[in-house]
């Protein structure tokens, strides 16, 4: 009986093997991805970028609906070392002459806090005042909250970059 208890054992022990074979592989090769591979980017840095877009969007076409829809009532904004409330800013855009034809983002990077997002980054801008094309870099620092659903732009700086 020991010896038919002894091959029972092992038998068992080879479905146990055979039935977690499968999972140990799968465990072996999850483990080995790199952090990008097995976490691509979240959602919310996803949405945040979009929306960077959309702002630069909206301001090189003029777009009021959509930047009031992304700045939030309280928005600061620091350019050029002034403060610029949203009406400030809206007001600009909206009677400005479309100086800057085509604003592209470049680098964005994402940084999450909870519910708080940091962006930081650069674009270019390329516009024409009067008949002069002026081309300009800009670097940002922009800061999103998750606020009733969504996310949107509480505070935020840019500065020209120098050629230096």
């Amino acid at each position: 009986m020991n010896m038919e208890l002894s091959i029972w054992r092992q038998c068992d022990r080879k479905q146990v093997i055979m039935r977690m074979a499968p999972l140990c592989l799968l465990f072996v090769f999850a483990t080995s991805l790199s952090p990008a591979q097995a976490a691509p980017e979240g959602g919310a840095a996803s949405a945040i970028r979009a929306l960077e877009h959309e702002w630069a969007e909206g301001q090189s076409s003029r777009d009021n609906r959509a930047l009031d829809l992304i700045f939030d009532n309280a928005l600061v904004y620091v350019e050029y070392g002034r403060l610029v409330t949203k009406g400030d800013y809206l007001s600009r855009i909206k009677v400005a002459e479309p100086s800057a034809s085509q604003i592209v983002m470049e680098v964005t990077t994402v940084r999450m806090f909870g519910d708080t997002a940091i962006t930081v980054g650069t674009y270019y801008e390329k516009g024409i005042s009067g008949n002069k094309a002026h081309p300009k870099r800009w670097r940002f620092v922009d800061t999103w909250v998750f606020k009733r659903g969504r996310w949107i732009l509480v505070a935020a700086a840019a500065a020209p970059l120098t050629n230096s």
